[in-house]
């Protein structure tokens, strides 16, 4: 500092000086006060030590968003029927987030069939986070440049984190007898469902249908007449699984419905009274989710859309989809005597992998003038 303060002797008697001439020039006054200028700020500088550095470091490494401690909004869209969940799951989130960061978030929520809820996000919904009914539609996300490769390993159990079967639901008393998926075949039977070109529970139901008769030793010829016969006896197919719901219970159509047992055992939590049954021979209906990189690092909503992902698997969150219906992915909370007994185990269960993933299981089944568009025309629906 010695030398600084020598400099500040000098500036002081410069200053005594341009007192003493102020009759001098002006444009020779204002360099001489120009050059003060100058040195103090010089020294304000070198006295301040490494903070201006340092500063710019951080600064480069922490999110926008927990920087300035601005209130932030997240954009989640997600298939309807975790509509129950995410209202209970948000606002324990934003607690805790709120004490953690003081910081307040707030959630747009966006609900409807996965397919449709899909296209909208690739079309310009910028959505933060994405919960779909499969894998498949969080891929044509990723493919169309909004999602980041690898999405499914950046969270536990490879990002799925709801899960649940296809149940059958028939009418008081079961007056058409309906036990088992063959039994949907029967030429008396009008089954409600919705369009998997529209909805995932749809392409679930489909591969349900598909997979009885597999995993109980026909082939691929006998599963595609069985299911042209079960889609044959659909009046109109819903536009997703809240719909279908509503065509059979509110409007009183069909004779049975396939829908998420999730769905089911939410109704009854909400007093209707329903027959249905889990065949043993079902399949694991998995819902992925991630974080839509692209929308995230523009909202600049990285930090909060990951911890809430995250949070999405801790056992309270897990706790609040199991109360709906879902089936929980936490061992903790599964293995737990009341969910245990809640949830009957699945005897023969099989996965989309068994059918190759959902990229196979897309183009085999549900691509323009595949399996289920040339079902329709065999059964002049389309």
């Amino acid at each position: 500092m010695k030398l600084w303060q020598g400099i500040l002797k000098q500036i002081e008697q410069l200053i005594k000086k341009l007192d003493n001439k102020l009759a001098i020039n002006s444009l020779q006054s204002f360099f001489s006060l120009f050059l003060v200028g100058i040195s103090l700020s010089v020294l304000i500088a070198a006295c301040s030590g490494g903070n201006t550095s340092n500063s710019a470091d951080s600064g480069s490494t922490t999110s926008p968003v927990s920087a300035n401690k601005q209130d932030v909004e997240l954009t989640l869209v997600s298939f309807a029927v975790t509509k129950a969940a995410h209202e209970a799951i948000i606002p324990k989130f934003v607690e805790n987030w709120k004490k953690e960061h003081s910081q307040t978030v707030t959630f747009k929520q966006s609900y409807g069939g996965s397919g449709s809820q899909t296209r909208a996000v690739i079309d310009g919904l910028e959505a933060d986070v994405v919960h779909l009914s499969l894998a498949g539609d969080i891929q044509k996300i990723e493919k169309a440049g909004l999602i980041q490769p690898g999405w499914e390993k950046k969270v536990p159990n490879n990002a799925i984190v709801s899960k649940t079967v296809a149940a059958l639901v028939t009418r008081e008393g079961n007056p058409k007898g309906i036990k088992t998926w063959s039994d949907l075949a029967k030429d008396n039977v009008k089954l409600i469902t919705a369009d998997p070109k529209t909805s995932g529970i749809a392409r679930w139901n489909f591969l349900a249908l598909w997979n009885s008769v597999i995993k109980t030793g026909g082939d691929e010829a006998k599963a595609t007449d069985f299911v042209t016969k079960v889609y044959k006896n659909v009046p109109v197919l819903a536009k997703d699984a809240r719909e279908a719901s509503d065509t059979f219970l509110k409007q009183g159509q069909g004779d049975a419905l396939i829908n998420y047992e999730n769905e089911i055992l939410l109704a009854q939590k909400n007093g209707a009274k329903l027959n249905y049954s889990v065949p043993d021979v079902n399949i694991s209906i998995d819902n992925p989710i991630a974080v839509v990189d692209k929308n995230v690092d523009k909202h600049g909503t990285r930090e909060v859309a990951e911890a809430f992902v995250k949070y999405l698997f801790t056992p309270e969150a897990q706790q609040e989809f199991a109360k709906i219906g879902f089936r929980p992915v936490d061992e903790t909370v599964a293995q737990t005597k009341e969910i245990a007994d809640k949830y009957p185990k699945v005897k023969n269960l099989g996965t989309a992998n068994d059918y190759g993933g959902w990229s196979e299981i897309d183009k085999k089944f549900f691509a323009d003038g595949a399996l289920f568009d040339k079902i329709q025309l065999k059964n002049n629906k389309k």
